[in-house]
């Protein structure tokens, strides 16, 4: 049986402190070096044409723990900039003001750097197993009590009833305009012309229970940069067929029996109540006891 080494827990293990860290104040940026988790899905702006949100872990003291960065407009960062999941990174960053989540860092896009990328498995697990937690329900009603409370997690899944795949209903009148926006922009250093950001076809949402064991389900929507990049690498299909290629991925392989799967969760600056999924982390289980179930 796989064991956590037991000097990794104060260190990677889920705060127990009642009273939350505070958010840092810095008068200069601070330089992370951090393990990227997730990439969300990107969203229209008006300034960049897309931006991204990305989930990372901090793995170089003071700087450790959860932490989000936004906006990355990652269509503009050249090869060197440009980074994958599960790469590790440097980049200058301050703590976002306009965000009262404390995770939340506004990075210095030209700055961001890869070091590598983080392929052993077990290399993963050593950092990321130690921060899963068995309870979306508590981390919920922490939200709902203080709109400060942690905004990130990586959370164990018990079981999954669904992956429902629905036809994406397009951007909304708030998206559109930010696509205007930018396409009416004239920069006469631009070689090429400006092409707006594509709805994804689909949209996703898992419904699941979490590990506590008061849970009585939770459903919420897949923003994960892989879930619509597969997408659009099926576009020559039949939504049926589609449908069937995403749920065959992101259910019957990633949430196969013989996996440990967590969701990475987040919530949203305007609703913080509101968690969505930003990835999932589903490594192989190290023995044949088989933990989790699909409906």
């Amino acid at each position: 049986m796989w064991v956590v080494p037991l000097e990794q827990l104060p260190l990677w293990g889920p705060s127990t402190d009642e009273e939350p860290r505070p958010k840092p104040v810095l008068a200069r940026p601070a330089k992370l070096r951090l393990l990227i988790t997730v990439k969300a899905a990107p969203n229209p702006s008006a300034r960049y044409g897309e931006t991204v949100c990305v989930g990372a872990l901090g793995i170089d003291p003071p700087w450790t723990g959860w932490i989000r960065l936004y906006p990355v407009h990652y269509r503009d960062l050249d090869d060197d900039g440009k980074f994958h999941k599960y790469d590790i990174i440097y980049v200058d960053a301050l703590p976002a003001r306009q965000d009262q989540r404390r995770e939340s860092w506004k990075p210095i896009v030209d700055t961001i750097t890869t070091e590598r990328h983080l392929a052993s498995r077990q290399s993963r697990r050593n950092l990321l197993d130690p921060l899963v937690e068995d309870s979306m329900c508590r981390l919920n009603k922490q939200a709902r009590d203080d709109p400060s409370a942690r905004s990130i997690a990586l959370i164990r899944v018990a079981d999954i009833s669904a992956l429902q795949v629905k036809r994406h209903p397009g951007w909304s009148a708030e998206d559109r305009r930010k696509i205007t926006g930018y396409l009416n922009q004239l920069d006469l250093l631009e070689p090429a012309k400006r092409s707006p950001l594509q709805a994804p076809r689909f949209t996703g949402a898992y419904r699941y229970r979490c590990a506590d064991r008061q849970c009585r389900g939770h459903q919420q929507t897949l923003w994960d940069w892989e879930f619509v990049a597969l997408q659009r690498r099926l576009g020559q299909l039949t939504d049926p067929e589609a449908e069937e290629q995403l749920k065959n991925k992101f259910l019957t392989q990633l949430c196969a029996a013989d996996r440990d799967v967590a969701f990475y969760v987040g919530n949203q600056a305007a609703r913080p109540q509101s968690f969505s999924i930003g990835g999932v982390y589903a490594p192989r289980r190290p023995t044949a006891r088989y933990r989790l179930h699909v409906n």
